[in-house]
């Protein structure tokens, strides 16, 4: 049965193609942009008033972290594919069983990995090889920090729901207050009460959960039409597996993507406190540098999914060229800025006597921080595949970039000659690859779809 979905929100099915995409996309990258206030808080906060020490455990802690984060990340941007081709589709009894079923899987999930990482903590510090003057520091900020998983389950999946019928604005609104309310408590548990990096995850975890909390209260009411208990949606088994076919393989790509970024993790904690500082504010520094791009290619993911479900194949056309030249240009200006003002970067989170770990900080950031056009290709590569109902592709591209990024530090960092820059070296050259094999594929077979 098909349905007009009786809403407001926007189509990206009509209007100008750049103007739509744009539009869209700003919300989505200023609210990822505050997203990462909460790690840039914590890392600014941490540093400037515990030390080098206290810095370089919350840095080990956050690869994890966002890892975990990932997989429910991932859940819910395959669940948000399906809504949007639903939407696009005007298919309302469609978009009501995904929800369900979307829900439900995420919940269990979310369920199942707090059970693991509370039972397997002890472990988890072993594993990130941690040095021993920091596994008690970093098991104090994890115990809290796991703590908000429920939070983080909540706002990804219903800013997931939002987005995917054009309402990137609410996300927003909601992670704003969030961010705020987290960089307040942070000065006011680390600074003033002095509850060290404890405090800093909570000011974390109760963040989390007033955007969880709050965006699932606003969704509810309104779009009661679509969440409400409705006895002709049932959680039929062929839905399940339509969200968990879309859902499991993006799922997959997000978790790889991180497992890789965190077996990196091991090896740089294995070359001691001053690399692991350096790195800790480095990556925060790269995250929020390629963000932007990362934003534009699940926007231009949306995009591409609801006029899929519309079949308006010549529009997709247009996106995709009108995408990959306002990455490459935002990549480029962005790189520019990042090599010029690398030391000054450095030195928002470490004091200026740590010369050596800001001194390997910048090193890090001129190498990496040269290439952000080529990982905002891959992003839109991913979020083509992903809308076209491939995410398989997506899967694939993602294990070619990072398994020659872990393969090439663990490589490379063994050569004495090259030692720990060879770390820094193998993400631009897994970047290159995984480029080359997602535009071979799509002109070879892609252009057959679209």
């Amino acid at each position: 049965m098909k349905a007009m979905v009786h809403t407001m929100e926007n189509k990206l099915t009509q209007g100008p193609v750049i103007k739509s995409m744009i539009r869209f996309a700003v919300p989505m990258i200023l609210g990822d942009l505050l997203q990462q206030c909460y790690n840039i808080a914590d890392t600014l906060i941490v540093g400037r008033f515990l030390g080098a020490d206290a810095l370089a455990a919350v840095g080990s802690a956050f690869s994890l972290m966002t890892f975990l984060t990932s997989i429910l990340l991932g859940l819910s941007m395959g669940s948000g594919t399906v809504f949007s081709i639903r939407f696009g589709q005007k298919d309302t009894h469609g978009l009501k069983e995904g929800i369900l079923a979307s829900f439900t899987l995420l919940g269990i999930v979310t369920l199942i990995l707090n059970v693991i990482i509370f039972a397997g903590i002890d472990w988890i510090i072993w594993a990130l090889r941690t040095p021993e003057s920091l596994k008690g520091i970093m098991r104090e900020y994890l115990i809290v920090i796991f703590a908000g998983m429920i939070g983080i389950f909540l706002y990804n999946f219903f800013s997931s729901l939002l987005r995917s019928l054009g309402n990137s604005l609410v996300p927003l609104v909601f992670l704003a207050i969030s961010a705020v309310l987290n960089i307040v408590l942070d000065l006011l548990f680390v600074a003033v009460f002095g509850w060290g990096v404890a405090g800093a995850a909570q000011a974390t975890v109760i963040s989390q959960y007033v955007s969880g909390v709050g965006i699932m209260v606003y969704a509810r009411s309104k779009f009661s039409h679509l969440l409400k208990r409705d006895k002709a949606v049932r959680l039929r088994l062929a839905c399940v597996r339509e969200i968990t076919s879309f859902s499991a393989l993006t799922c997959l790509q997000q978790s790889i993507m991180n497992l890789g970024i965190l077996a990196v993790q091991g090896l740089v904690n294995s070359f001691g406190t001053t690399v692991m500082a350096a790195f800790a504010a480095a990556v925060k520094i790269d995250a929020f540098a390629y963000l932007p791009v990362q934003d534009f290619g699940n926007a231009f993911s949306i995009f591409v999914a609801q006029n899929f479900g519309a079949n308006k194949i010549d529009r997709i056309k247009k996106g995709i060229r009108a995408a990959s030249c306002i990455t490459v240009v935002f990549g480029l200006f962005v790189s520019f800025c990042v090599f010029v003002f690398a030391r000054p970067l450095m030195l928002m989170f470490i004091d200026a006597k740590e010369t050596a770990v800001i001194a390997e900080g910048v090193r890090y950031l001129h190498i990496e921080g040269a290439f952000y056009a080529l990982i905002g290709v891959l992003f839109l590569l991913y979020g083509l595949y992903r809308a076209l109902g491939r995410p398989g592709m997506s899967v694939i591209l993602t294990i070619v970039s990072l398994g020659i990024r872990v393969a090439l530090s663990y490589i490379l960092s063994a050569i004495p000659a090259i030692g720990v820059v060879g770390i820094w070296w193998s993400v631009p050259i897994g970047w290159i690859l995984a480029d080359v094999l997602g535009v071979v594929c799509y002109l070879l077979r892609g252009r057959k779809e679209v």
